[in-house]
């Protein structure tokens, strides 16, 4: 059995700073499996080559795990200062100068482009998707001296029963929780819908695979008991799956009635009021929403199944039940013009006690319907390298016309973010003024409590 040294290389912080894992449910397989496991997270030692150099010689491994969580921020306005992989490369060459082991990449972000991150960092082998199983493959392999691919990518997806439990680390858990006051965890993979920019149905399959509701409650049990967590975020690509595993496991919930708020991804659409009432007695605190699009036009164009008035009851149904709810909402995607733009700044009004969250353009990434899409139109050539961010606009939106024009409507609103930096700044106030969590909830004030401030000051 081999001792292996994992690191967790996010220094990403936006929204907020969130738990590796990815890592953690890596090391327990690799724990489980029987190797000795050092797990070290690069921004918790504040990126320090001291620090990494003092774990590396002091835990002598066999092989080094790197986990690649994003390969840039996916903001057109400021993606450029935002890319993560020279962070990576970096690290790995740091690595080569103390330990002769093989170099391991792994995680979302590498998986979307496998070989050329590969090449671009200078690593060894790679593990593509789910790696709880391939990982162990792939070290087994090395030790006995088997010929084994250089990036390992079976596509059999695990069950729910087979995703690997996180083995968290006190320390870890205690930065983020007072950083972030938020644990995360996940509850299914696997997403069944085709949004054209999305690589979700790619990197989990567009099977819903859900852990046992009795799993995840074992899980948070143990969060709430070990390091008294009172916070959680599902990390599911959508929560409220169209199997209802979600509600199996609210049910569960209120039946442990364990102290813990939560939030999580929903899409805004099929929540019967029954079901947001179950969920909200279950700890719901709020909800995060991939809406994506303003107008049933660019909603078509994105592939999204459902139509703005739509969007408009769910939103009302989460203010009646006093729901804090954050719409994600893209402009420049497919279909998209500047009629579209002014007719979507309107139907953003619809919606009420709510914060949205607007993005100018789209992150082009690969196995995507967007990529064939952005091929098609001449906007990107075929094969072309996405290493560097690359984003698609509608040929028939003028973009810098388009900014200012959502600059302008959403000027003086405290619940309407854009660029997505504003949004960062307002949280880094909140942060200092010692507030955790989400925090963008805390600009919402439902009209119940008479408080209600929409504008600034």
């Amino acid at each position: 059995m081999g001792k292996i040294f994992l690191i967790s290389s996010n220094i990403c912080t936006e929204p907020y700073p969130v738990y590796p894992l990815g890592m953690a449910v890596i090391a327990g397989s690799l724990k489980a499996a029987g190797h000795q496991i050092y797990q070290f997270d690069w921004l918790v030692a504040n990126r320090s080559f001291f620090s990494l150099e003092k774990k590396l010689k002091e835990f002598s491994p066999d092989f080094v795990g790197v986990s690649i969580r994003n390969i840039d921020n996916v903001d057109s306005l400021t993606c450029d200062e935002n890319w993560y992989l020279t962070e990576v490369q970096n690290l790995v060459r740091h690595v080569r100068e103390i330990t002769s082991g093989p170099i391991i990449l792994g995680g979302p972000g590498f998986s979307l482009l496998p070989e050329e991150i590969l090449e671009y960092v200078g690593a060894d082998y790679g593990v593509v998707g789910e790696g709880e199983e391939k990982i162990c493959y792939l070290i087994d392999r090395l030790e006995k001296k088997l010929p084994v691919d250089r990036i390992i990518r079976k596509n059999n997806f695990l069950s729910g029963i087979q995703f690997g439990r996180p083995c968290l680390e006190d320390e870890y858990v205690n930065f983020y929780v007072s950083e972030s006051g938020l644990a995360n965890l996940q509850t299914k993979r696997g997403c069944p819908y085709n949004c054209a920019y999305c690589s979700y149905p790619f990197l989990e399959g567009k099977k819903i695979r859900a852990r046992p509701a009795e799993a995840v409650i074992s899980d948070l049990e143990r969060m709430v008991r070990d390091y008294k967590i009172t916070h959680v975020f599902f990390t599911d690509s959508v929560f409220n799956d169209h199997e209802g595993h979600f509600l199996l496991l609210a049910e569960e919930l209120v039946r442990k009635k364990l102290p813990l708020r939560w939030c999580a991804f929903f899409r805004p659409s099929g929540l019967k009021e029954k079901d947001l009432i179950l969920l909200k007695r279950a700890g719901l605190h709020a909800m995060e929403l991939g809406t994506d699009a303003s107008t049933d036009r660019t909603l078509k164009g994105l592939n999204k199944n459902f139509v703005f008035e739509e969007v408009v009851k769910f939103n009302n149904m989460c203010v009646k039940q006093e729901i804090p709810c954050a719409h994600f909402i893209i402009f420049g995607g497919p279909g998209e013009t500047d009629t579209t733009v002014e007719d979507g700044l309107k139907n953003i009004e619809k919606l009420k006690y709510c914060v949205v969250f607007a993005f100018s353009g789209i992150r082009i990434l690969p196995e995507t319907e967007l990529y064939k899409r952005a091929v098609r139109e001449g906007i990107i050539q075929d094969n072309i390298s996405l290493l560097k961010p690359v984003f698609y606009f509608s040929p028939h939106v003028n973009i810098q016309t388009m900014n200012e024009k959502i600059k302008q409507a959403f000027r003086g609103r405290r619940d309407r973010i854009f660029p997505p930096s504003k949004g960062q700044a307002k949280m880094a106030v909140l942060h200092r003024f010692g507030f955790r969590g989400i925090l963008w909830d805390t600009l919402i004030s439902f009209p119940s409590r008479k408080s209600l401030v929409c504008h600034e000051e």
